[in-house]
């Protein structure tokens, strides 16, 4: 267990999602959302240290050195991927890794509300996927991705930090770019993929203010884009976008996302009775309603917007729970929990 090749063998074959070397405990595997331990010994720093640092080439450990933190995709020789955070804690070198698929979950397969689907089809706007850390929006994203790549002929441009599943050319071409290696920055990838006559455009994350701009223009004037945001709810989400706009600025944001937004699927991903997980998910649609309570700031009223537009494609977070119980696929703990936090 001490080699680090073991380390990954053994996380998978637990089906963890993610591995936690710390100086001070043992190594750590998150399986089914808990952390377990996955050795008897505890890792003294040196340890730690050199399980970390037999992840890293010559070249990264010397960056990591300088600059105390590093994020970075490995694939291995059978190519499983993963995600790798390598920091110093409390002066101890210590790493995070998370265990990725090879390839996207297809779409059918997440079994979400129709309309998502549906929108994978629209020829500009933009589709918001939102939910708390590690609710399954990137998996949502690039499921999109890969059905639009298996069914129509678009060119598809990514923008990632990191790449995290790779989507081999079908009937779509797509163009991988990662943040550091194919790009310095989100924005300056942003602004590239524009003269790159794409169809769609997905962001990995909404992170600042100009890259939220140009997106939002970009999905307003004829193309589809797709990004993930950060946030607890669908309620939340003005406020979310609004707190990366300067003074002044709020406005304009505003009145770009009511013009371009398509669907927002805000996501809860949950723990299911065989061992498994599945998104409980709620879909917001911008309907002309929509976007007039997008414009006047009163977001207090999109609940009831969704509550009322089943017809449009919409589906609260109480009707996907129902539905998750009622196929016996969730306890009844987990849908009173999630339900809980909604009221």
């Amino acid at each position: 267990m001490k080699e680090t090749h073991d380390i990954l063998n053994a996380a998978r074959q637990r089906r963890a999602t993610d591995i936690h070397i710390v100086a001070g405990s043992p190594v750590l595997f998150r399986v089914e959302g808990d952390l377990q331990p996955a050795t008897k010994e505890t890792l003294t720093a040196k340890l730690a240290r050199d399980i970390s640092y037999a992840l890293l080439t010559a070249e990264q450990i010397a960056e990591f050195e300088a600059e105390r933190d590093l994020d970075f995709m490995l694939t291995d020789a059978d190519r499983n991927r993963h995600r790798i955070n390598i920091s110093f804690n409390d002066g101890c070198v210590g790493a995070v890794i998370r265990m990725l698929p090879c390839d996207p979950v297809p779409l059918e397969n997440l079994k979400l509300p129709e309309i998502v689907t549906r929108i994978t089809k629209a020829r500009k706007g933009l589709i918001l996927i939102t939910g708390a850390t590690s609710q399954g929006k990137t998996t949502t994203m690039n499921a999109m991705i890969d059905y639009i790549n298996r069914n129509m002929r678009k060119h598809v441009v990514t923008i990632e930090d990191p790449i995290e599943y790779v989507h081999a050319n079908k009937n779509s071409i797509v163009r991988q770019r990662e943040i550091g290696r194919d790009t310095q920055s989100f924005i300056r990838a942003l602004r590239a993929a524009l003269r790159q006559d794409p169809n769609v455009i997905a962001i990995g994350e909404m992170r600042d203010y100009d890259t939220i701009k140009i997106a939002l223009t970009a999905a307003e004037t004829g193309v589809l884009v797709i990004s993930t945001l950060h946030v607890i709810s669908i309620d939340k989400i003005i406020e979310r976008l609004l707190s990366y706009a300067p003074d002044g600025g709020d406005g304009h944001i505003r009145t770009l996302l009511a013009e371009a937004l398509l669907c927002i699927i805000h996501q809860e991903l949950l723990p299911t009775l065989d061992g498994g997980k599945r998104i409980a998910a709620e879909t917001l649609v911008a309907t002309d309603a929509v976007r007039n309570v997008l414009r006047n700031r009163k977001t207090f009223h999109l609940r009831n917007a969704i509550t009322t537009g089943q017809r449009y494609g919409m589906q609260s977070m109480k009707m996907s729970l129902d539905i998750l119980r009622d196929e016996g696929v969730i306890i009844e703990s987990v849908y009173n929990g999630i339900l809980e936090s909604y009221r």
